[in-house]
Order: C-alpha cells, then sequence, then structure tokens
C-alpha cells in the first residue's frame, strides 16, 4: 500500500475488513462479504457498547440513519442515488459501501459530457476483432458490466452530467438487470446477453448545483432510491472531519507537524463566517465561486501544513493559514478577492483587536496574500 499514491478503500483498511468478516456471523444478503451491521459499523466506527475486542474509526461522518438507508437500498432492486452539494462526502460514502459490500470500489464510470454508451456497457479490443472476430474474448466489457458479472457493487460518479442518452441506457440495466450484446447473436440467445448476478447495484452520485445541466428522466429516477447528503453545519462534526482528513495527510506525507486546536477554529470560524454572508448575499457577484465545503476547508488546511513544511519553519502559523485561504478561495479576479478583503475587514479586523490570540496574524497574512494577487 506504501507504494500507492492513494489506496481504495478495500486496501486501505484491508486488515480491518478481514477482522470485521472473520467475526462477523450476522446474515450477509446475496454475495456481500459483510452483513448489513458490519457494513454500518465499518463506515460510521465502533462504540463501547459494541463489546469488540478492537476499535473501528469512524470514516465517514454524518447521520447515521443516512448510512442505514444506503445499507438497505442496496439490497434491494433499485439503485443508489447519493445526491447534495459539493463536497459532503457523497463520494467517499460510496467508496466506503462498495468497498464493505464488494471488497471492490474501483468498478467506476465517471459522468462527464464526454461519456457514452461504451463506458457503461461494453466496447471492443480492434485488434483481437480483426485477428479472431467479436467474440466474448475480444470484448472490453465496462465497470458496471463486470460489477454485473460479478455481482458486485458498479459506481457512477456525477451522473448528472452525463447525456440523456447515456443515462437512458443505464435505465435497461438497473430494471432488466441484463445487457445485450448483439455483436454476439447466435444459435442460443443467452450467448448475446450478460445477465447481472445476485449482489449486484449501482451507486450514482449527483451534485445537487448541477441540476440543469442533464436533468435525470423521470423514468431513471424511479429506478434509483435518492439519499440526500446534507451540508455539514455541526462545528464538532466538521472538526472531526478536517482532523481526521488531516491526520491521514499527515501519515501519507511522513509530515511530523503539530496543528494547533486554536488555528482549526480559526479556519472553522471562517468558513462559518464566509457561509454566513454568501447566504445573505443577494447576487452571485457577492458569493464567493467557491461553495465552501467541508472538502475545501480540508483543501486550504492541507495546503497550509504542506507549505509549512516544505518553506517554513516546521510549524503551522496564522499567517500561512491565512494565505493559503486567501489563494484556494480566490478564483475570480476582482470579484472573490473584494469579497474576502471585505470579510478581513469587516469581520477579522474588529474580532482581531476584541479577542486577539492567533486572529491578528491572520488578519495581516490575508491582506498580504490578498495585495500580493490583486
Amino acid at each position: 500500500m506504501s507504494d500507492l499514491l492513494r489506496a481504495p478503500a478495500e486496501i486501505k483498511y484491508a486488515e480491518e475488513l478481514d477482522w470485521l468478516e472473520s467475526i462477523d456471523d450476522s446474515p450477509r444478503p446475496f454475495t456481500w462479504r459483510l452483513s448489513p451491521k458490519m457494513i454500518r459499523l465499518f463506515v460510521l466506527g465502533s462504540e463501547r457498547a459494541d463489546g469488540l475486542d478492537r476499535k473501528v474509526e469512524q470514516k465517514w461522518f454524518g447521520d447515521r440513519t443516512i448510512v442505514e438507508r444506503a445499507i438497505v437500498t442496496l439490497a434491494s432492486d433499485r439503485g443508489l442515488l447519493l445526491i447534495g452539494d459539493p463536497g459532503t462526502g457523497k463520494s467517499w460514502l460510496a467508496e466506503l459501501l462498495a468497498a464493505a459490500i464488494s471488497r471492490n470500489s474501483t468498478l467506476v464510470v465517471q459522468g462527464t459530457a464526454g461519456t457514452t454508451e461504451d463506458h457503461i456497457k461494453y466496447s471492443w479490443n480492434v485488434s483481437q476483432v480483426i485477428a479472431k472476430g467479436q467474440s466474448r474474448e475480444s470484448m472490453i466489457p465496462s465497470p458496471i458490466m463486470t460489477a454485473m458479472e460479478t455481482g458486485a457493487i458498479g459506481r457512477f460518479e456525477e451522473l448528472t452530467r452525463s447525456t440523456s442518452d447515456v443515462q437512458d441506457a443505464l435505465i435497461s440495466i438497473l430494471s432488466e438487470k441484463y445487457i445485450s450484446v448483439p455483436e454476439l447473436g447466435g444459435g442460443d440467445d443467452t450467448d448475446s446477453i450478460v445477465f447481472a448476478k445476485p449482489g449486484f447495484s449501482i451507486i450514482a452520485t449527483a451534485n445537487s448545483r448541477d441540476r440543469g445541466v442533464n436533468d435525470l428522466s423521470s423514468a431513471l429516477k424511479r429506478r434509483f432510491n435518492f439519499v440526500r447528503i446534507p451540508v455539514v453545519t455541526n462545528k464538532t462534526s466538521e472538526a472531526e472531519i478536517v482532523r481526521f482528513r488531516t491526520e491521514e495527510l499527515l501519515r501519507r506525507h511522513q509530515i511530523e507537524l503539530d496543528v494547533p486546536p486554536t488555528l482549526l477554529d480559526v479556519l472553522l470560524r471562517s468558513f462559518g463566517d464566509l457561509r454566513e454572508a454568501a447566504a445573505a448575499a443577494g447576487s452571485d457577484d457577492e458569493k464567493l465561486e467557491s461553495a465552501l465545503s467541508t472538502a475545501e476547508q480540508i483543501g486550504v488546511l492541507e495546503d497550509a501544513v504542506l507549505h509549512s513544511d516544505f518553506f517554513g519553519e516546521k510549524a503551522l502559523t496564522a499567517r500561512t493559514l491565512a494565505s493559503s485561504l486567501v489563494g484556494s478561495l480566490a478564483r475570480r479576479e476582482p470579484e472573490d478577492l473584494a469579497i474576502l478583503n471585505k470579510y478581513l475587514h469587516g469581520v477579522v479586523e474588529p474580532r482581531s483587536k476584541a479577542e486577539g490570540g492567533a486572529w491578528p496574524e491572520f488578519l495581516d497574512g490575508g491582506r498580504d496574500a490578498i495585495a500580493t494577487l490583486a
């Protein structure tokens, strides 16, 4: 695992998954590797009341009913659609669920304007077709077809970014649970059909901000259970998410650098302030282009930590944190810079005088960063 830039969940948590499977004595649907209760425990972490011999760390932070409904959906005949704002952890939850159920979270199709039916069905190895003709051996199955053949979980990221033709092709897969391959038609009709095995399902994700890009048809909507992932508004939960991801970052880069709680609080409060300002804004020009998600908060902290380790004094400072915040959130010029400058003068400056602490240095760092970019 150490030689992978980013290990999928089934590799990253392989030892833990093996252990959970060894102690799991509850019924498991289809070919699932873990029971529903054990999957929930893997995703949300263990509690003292679970009576386990070892602690299972929480990996996704959110309402347990969301995880439970997602698991129940995957045991049914319907697909699962996780929908929410950017940075709410939709893809991470999908990866964890696929890893726990199938021990394979890599059967993924990425939805874009360029995604075609071939990406969700099959294509052909041209050289093999020329040499041997069209056959199962010369066919290249899509990740979705592979999931069908193995009874695993297939994933479809950013479903609403794909065109209506691609979405329509998904309808038959979800309803009929097979893919026809007319090129393989022969004496036996089953030779030209790939049937899904028990355990197959699809987890799709959709960005709620993409509404109107390629809206889902009513026929496709009926074949999914919608599970909405809300933006994390609880400061304690958000702090846990940011801390969890930061600790992972430090371990991956083998960085020994402390993130003071005071600076984490500065980051959380800053994002909270900017979200309130965005909610009160009268037009899009008065809002930052950034979604101000938890994921972007993690990105700001990651940038600051790496900068401190590579070019700083091996210690995270409020000045570096402010510089990373401005650099990460100022995507439009001059609109975003003006919004951030207004925030520094209207909120951070009075707070630095009233509370002191890390705020004065954060204010100076933010001003310098804006001056550099302006």
